[in-house]
């Protein structure tokens, strides 16, 4: 291995942690709708690296098409400012439709009453809200029928997908790809594998840690509006790409 890709891996690596660190769209969405989605850590840990795979794959893609063809690097430069705007605006209108959700979900899961009667006369008052995991208790004592309502699969993970893929890692085709390809096939792939790799991995570390953070400092009074904070969190991830922050 000579001393040219020692060096571009080596950067390849410094650029991939650099510059997911340095982009909170790369992980606050991920640990905001855990956090509202009440994911378990494997689930979180599966959709971040399934986002991150889209994300880094995206731009190899393009960067073997644009070596192959010959195409001209200021070409896929502007197409990949190109891709980036789309995410940018897709992350806003997702977070703007999530905090709306989020908004109508926290005003119909305010806490409220009800009177229940019991088979013996009795009658008594508690309080709840319209959780999705919510048991009525008294339903089943009285032999009816349960009306809490099954969880349903949330979209939310496939939309942060979606969007990833078109979300572009703006380093890799210039700096470390298009240099790659004076040596080898070998040494191209050599380079891209070791950016992917800190790239997930730096999203991996950082979201899970984040994760276990924000449940050790959750304050229940703010439960209820869990949803909207992530929305309103993606919101503001993707007015940072477009502002270039």
């Amino acid at each position: 291995m000579n001393e040219s890709i020692i060096v571009l891996c080596s950067t390849a690596a410094a650029i991939g942690v650099v510059h997911t660190l340095f982009g909170p769209d790369h992980y606050l969405p991920f640990v905001a709708m855990s956090r509202a989605g009440r994911w378990s850590v494997a689930k979180t840990a599966i959709v971040t690296a399934l986002c991150g795979v889209g994300h880094v794959a995206g731009s190899i893609i393009l960067g073997v098409i644009g070596i192959a063809t010959g195409v001209a690097l200021f070409k896929l430069e502007s197409i990949e400012a190109a891709r980036g705007d789309i995410a940018g605006w897709m992350l806003i209108a997702f977070g703007i439709a999530y905090t709306a959700w989020g908004l109508r979900r926290a005003y119909r899961n305010r806490p409220h009453t009800h009177w229940h009667v019991h088979a013996d006369g009795t009658a008594h008052v508690h309080e709840h809200v319209h959780e999705s995991t919510h048991a009525h208790v008294h339903a089943a004592v009285a032999g009816q029928p349960d009306t809490g309502d099954a969880r349903k699969p949330s979209p939310a993970p496939w939309v942060l997908f979606t969007i990833f893929v078109f979300g572009p890692c703006e380093p890799l085709i210039p700096l470390l790809m298009y240099p790659a390809a004076k040596g080898s096939v070998f040494d191209v792939f050599l380079v891209v594998a070791v950016f992917g790799v800190a790239t997930i991995g730096t999203m991996l570390a950082t979201v899970l840690f984040a994760d276990r953070l924000a449940e050790k400092l959750r304050v229940k009074s703010l439960e209820r509006f869990t949803h909207v904070l992530a929305g309103a969190t993606i919101c503001l991830c993707g007015l940072a790409v477009k502002l270039g922050l």
